[in-house]
């Protein structure tokens, strides 16, 4: 019984770590593939979710597959040891782990096609088709191989699989790191979008008040009577405001890296501005000192 236990134990670690690697490295080349070869019609934050996509597999496949290669060699050894005898409850979750194996496969690939019939580059789809296939099909094909005792009388065959395993994995690892930016460059990132956000919070706050007033603030400060004015983080420049005309101004801070064209494309204009002014809702900038000229409203009669 306490073998019973042990195994099922063994077997079921084993698993949960496969299922957990092998979403990874999906996760990993998918969005490799996506920055390789990038598409047109998606647009900055299509970038930014494949980068991020990246990380979380690369994070994940560096735990969960060390583990499941060390439980799966227990699991081997120990069958071994008992001459190749497989538990049937063992047998059994093997076979659910196939089952959901191949469901798992059909719907990614439905996926794959999904998203190319909605346009996406053939090479991509091509790519992420084939890549799909050739890892979740090695899973497969090894656990129906298990399934037969295969790897208790093929130890050496077993330690090639688990090789190549290995060096796929490290492969996806290494290119995946090369293809997104550094941690210290994601943070320096995370702040510029915190500093872009800070930005437009103080512009909503100066239009609101030019809508209230037909005056634009003296300064900043004034705006924020029962919370703190925003401040820029630590390492960077103060946070600049600066009154050019009776409508106009600007709002200025420092950057650390340049943005994307269509990083900020989506920023909606408040609802009382009948003068739209496109100014006032492009934030492209560069690294360095930026200044963000700026136009108030005009008030409308009534108001």
């Amino acid at each position: 019984m306490e073998n019973t236990s042990k195994n099922f134990v063994l077997q079921l670690g084993a698993l949960v770590a496969l299922y957990a690697s092998l979403s990874a490295l999906v996760a990993v080349v998918f969005g490799i593939i996506n920055i390789a070869y990038p598409d047109a019609a998606a647009g900055y934050w299509a970038y930014e979710s494949a980068q991020s996509g990246i990380r979380f597999g690369l994070a994940t496949l560096i735990v969960f597959f060390p583990v499941y290669v060390v439980l799966t060699r227990m699991v081997n050894q120990i069958r071994r040891k008992e001459h190749g005898v497989y538990l049937t409850l063992t047998r059994w979750l093997i076979y659910l782990s196939l089952f959901v194996g191949s469901a798992i496969l059909l719907s990614d690939l439905v996926a794959v096609l999904w998203a190319f019939l909605n346009g996406e580059v053939t090479m991509r789809f091509l790519l992420k088709a084939g890549a799909l296939l050739v890892i979740v099909s090695a899973a497969l094909k090894y656990y129906i191989l298990d399934t037969r005792g295969y790897w208790t009388t093929h130890e050496r065959q077993a330690l090639m699989y688990a090789g190549a395993a290995t060096i796929l994995v490290l492969t996806a690892v290494v290119v995946g790191f090369t293809s997104i930016d550094s941690p210290a460059e994601v943070r320096e990132q995370r702040i510029d979008q915190q500093q872009i956000s800070d930005l437009q919070d103080m512009q909503w706050r100066i239009e609101e008040h030019y809508r209230t007033n037909a005056v634009l603030p003296d300064s900043v400060a004034e705006l924020y009577t029962s919370v703190p004015a925003p401040k820029a983080p630590e390492g960077r420049s103060t946070y600049e405001y600066t009154v050019l005309g009776e409508q106009s101004y600007e709002l200025c801070a420092t950057f650390a890296r340049q943005s994307m064209r269509d990083e900020y494309a989506s920023v909606a204009r408040p609802m009382y501005d009948t003068k739209y002014h496109p100014m006032n809702y492009n934030w492209e900038h560069g690294v360095g000192h930026t200044c963000f000229e700026r136009v108030a409203p005009e008030v409308e009669a009534g108001n």
